[in-house]
């Protein structure tokens, strides 16, 4: 066999074994737990529902990809696929809110309809409703209606 032949076959295994190992890190990725990160962002649901409503682009720009602390009441809670939660939180208006989806919930009994919470999260966009993904209840005791 020529030795470029080899040399060609032996970059191509490098390259493909590579690119296994690499799938499989991503593959079992977990999700940061947010519960011990600094947000860049805190907002009451209110404010952050009104900033997507008033200026899309400018919110986007600002909050998307961004850890952000969400603090508002509980409207409803749903059970989304693979054991995921997603909380919607009121903004005041009937036809927006700020939905969390929480990767997994082990003790949802902090969560109720009509509970004040602080959620962190990452904000993933504007569809009718703010976004946030990856979603953590925060412990504030300084938070009140």
């Amino acid at each position: 066999m020529k030795p470029i032949i080899k040399i060609a076959l032996f970059v191509v295994l490098f390259i493909a074994v590579g690119g296994i190992l690499g799938a499989l890190y991503f593959y079992n990725l977990k999700p940061q737990d947010l519960k011990n990160v600094k947000p860049h962002f805190t907002v009451t649901a209110v404010e952050f529902q009104k900033a997507f409503e008033g200026n899309e682009k400018a919110a986007s720009e600002k909050y998307i990809n961004k850890i952000i602390e969400v603090s508002g009441e509980i409207a409803s809670l749903k059970a989304g696929e693979k054991n995921t939660l997603n909380v919607s939180l009121k903004t005041g208006s009937d036809f927006s809110a700020v939905i969390c989806t929480f990767p997994s919930v082990k003790d949802s009994s902090r969560l109720a309809e009509g509970k004040f919470v602080t959620i962190r999260g990452v904000c993933s966009g504007f569809l009718m409703d703010v976004l946030l993904n990856n979603c953590a209840v925060i412990e504030n005791p300084n938070f009140h209606k």
